[in-house]
């Protein structure tokens, strides 16, 4: 993982360099500067109204006495975008800019999903969750209060911890 961040916040900068110098050699040194500004004004012009968008959809399922699921994941993307906007580069700004597309993050949320899903039924990913459960990634989830299950190390849970199983489905 440490290797990642690094080649991540190695290769981004130097990529994002030698492109703006490619594009500056092309355009000249006015048309680029305008072109990094401008995405990053109709980028900061975007995320402010996603953002309230998707602050007010996150207000109305408080409000409505639910969780915030989606319309929390959408808001945590668009700040994502907003934090990659504000890095110059045209990369960056292409990818803030689709983030800020409400398809584009549909989509990339459904992957994120399915990936998750796929991880959990792997067992790759162990769910554990509060006395509630939730529904989720891939059908309903419950709760067994108490369930002891060995994990990937070979330590036992906590006492606090609970074990998320999926429910069996029901029969009339």
């Amino acid at each position: 993982m440490l290797l990642r961040l690094f080649l991540l916040f190695t290769i981004v900068p130097v990529v994002e360099l030698a492109l703006l110098i490619r594009i500056g050699g092309l355009l000249g040194l006015g048309p680029t500067l305008l072109l990094v500004i401008g995405t990053g004004a109709a980028g900061a012009w975007l995320a402010r109204r996603e953002g309230l968008r998707a602050w007010l959809a996150v207000r109305d399922e408080l409000q409505g006495g639910g969780l915030p699921g989606e319309a929390l994941v959408h808001a945590l993307l668009i700040l994502a975008a907003g934090v990659v906007l504000i890095t110059p580069g045209v990369l960056t700004d292409i990818a803030g800019i689709l983030l800020l597309i409400p398809p584009v993050r549909g989509r990339l949320i459904a992957r994120v999903r399915n990936w998750l899903g796929r991880q959990v039924e792997g067992g790759a990913i162990r769910v554990v969750g509060g006395p509630e459960g939730f529904s989720g990634l891939h059908g309903d989830f419950r709760t067994r209060p108490g369930a002891r299950r060995p994990s990937r190390t070979g330590q036992r849970p906590s006492g606090r911890e609970i074990v998320i199983e999926e429910e069996e489905p029901k029969t009339d």
